[in-house]
């Protein structure tokens, strides 16, 4: 008999990259690299966090909060990990980011293929608001996507 999981949601480190790096390779076709993320480490205004079950990182995310604005760079739960609640983990922790960083608006793009995706930032409230034409390798289209943060902080 195995006792109760602990999950916690922390600051990314270096130290995470190995692990951060193998989810980023299994959930996206084109990754980000190792050199991507230690800028987002050092960066003045990033919060990359990882979720961490019983010590193992079976997901991440990389906000950036500027000004009245934050953004979603980068969000991926463990594919062996999907469906366990992660990624709406990751999805509230970034939300209490940006407005414990003062963010008026949360804005992210998403492959117009990642139906799954785009539906988990609808049920947190995020509208679509445009489109980038050919965004992702000059084949995809991004859908632009933003969230108030007004109103009910």
């Amino acid at each position: 008999m195995s006792g109760p999981e602990t999950t916690i949601i922390r600051s990314m480190t270096e130290s995470d990259l190995d692990a951060v790096l193998a989810i980023e390779q299994a959930s996206f076709p084109s990754p980000w690299s190792r050199t991507h993320f230690l800028h987002e480490l050092g960066a003045p205004h990033a919060f990359p966090c990882v979720v961490e079950m019983d010590g193992v990182v079976a997901g991440y995310v990389c906000v950036q909060s500027l000004f009245e604005e934050a953004q979603i760079l980068d969000i991926a739960v463990d594919p062996h990990q999907r469906g366990r609640g992660f990624a709406r983990m990751l999805m509230e922790h970034a939300v209490a980011v940006a407005r414990k960083q003062g963010a008026d608006f949360m804005a992210l793009e998403v492959r117009e293929s990642n139906v799954a995706a785009i539906s988990l930032y609808e049920r947190f409230g995020f509208n679509r608001t445009g489109i980038r034409k050919g965004y992702y390798e000059g084949k995809e289209d991004a859908v632009l996507m933003e969230k108030s943060l007004q109103g009910d902080r």
